[in-house]
């Protein structure tokens, strides 16, 4: 029977082992509060999308009146309409976040009881008709490209017909906004032409 000598035993292989169970455990935590903070972040803007779907519902529902009313009755639109949310000037001092912006607008609720307002902006510095001597309105040449033609798009190539300057388009801006239930909110906006 052979005897073999009994090494002294160094023990290095529990603090190397303990090294690396700290190592870990600090692994560990960081990875657990980068999934926090990648969920929370996720989940946010998750939150932000549907606000702003909600806010969609407000444009659309202030385009639709300015559309049909640009359609039946034009004249309609050269004075402040509060329960449509219209108004026929845009005070160019004030910003969204002022109370003065949201003077006239119009509170709807979407399908999912989001409540929404909205306020419908004609780009005009007085509430009278846009081709007043005293009022300034943003306007839009009409279209006069010619896409490589030598007559500019919708004119005649008779040499005998009227040449019309053509009838301006005036700008609206529709902005709607919506107080989320965690204190955030999300403002949107869209931008009208519509023929004067």
């Amino acid at each position: 029977m052979k005897h073999f000598a009994l090494r002294a035993q160094r023990g290095i292989a529990l603090p190397v082992m303990l090294i690396m169970l700290l190592v870990l455990l600090v692994s560990s935590v960081y990875l657990l509060r980068s999934s926090t903070s990648t969920t929370l972040t996720a989940t946010n803007m998750a939150y932000d999308a549907a606000l702003a779907r909600a806010a969609d519902f407000g444009l659309h529902t202030g385009f639709r009146w300015l559309s049909q009313t640009a359609g039946a009755n034009k004249a309609l639109l050269d004075g402040h309409v509060p329960a449509q949310g219209y108004r026929a000037t845009l005070d160019t001092t004030q910003t969204v976040r002022s109370s003065g912006f949201w003077d006239g607008s119009r509170e709807v609720v979407d399908p999912n009881g989001n409540r929404i307002r909205y306020v419908i902006h004609r780009m005009c510095k007085l509430d009278l008709a846009y081709s007043h001597k005293d009022n300034a309105c943003v306007q839009t040449a009409t279209n006069t490209s010619t896409l490589g033609n030598t007559v500019r798009l919708g004119d005649s190539l008779a040499s005998d017909s009227p040449v019309y300057a053509g009838v301006p388009q005036l700008h609206y801006v529709i902005t709607a906004r919506i107080d989320g239930a965690r204190g955030g909110n999300v403002v949107t906006q869209l931008v009208v032409l519509i023929s004067a």
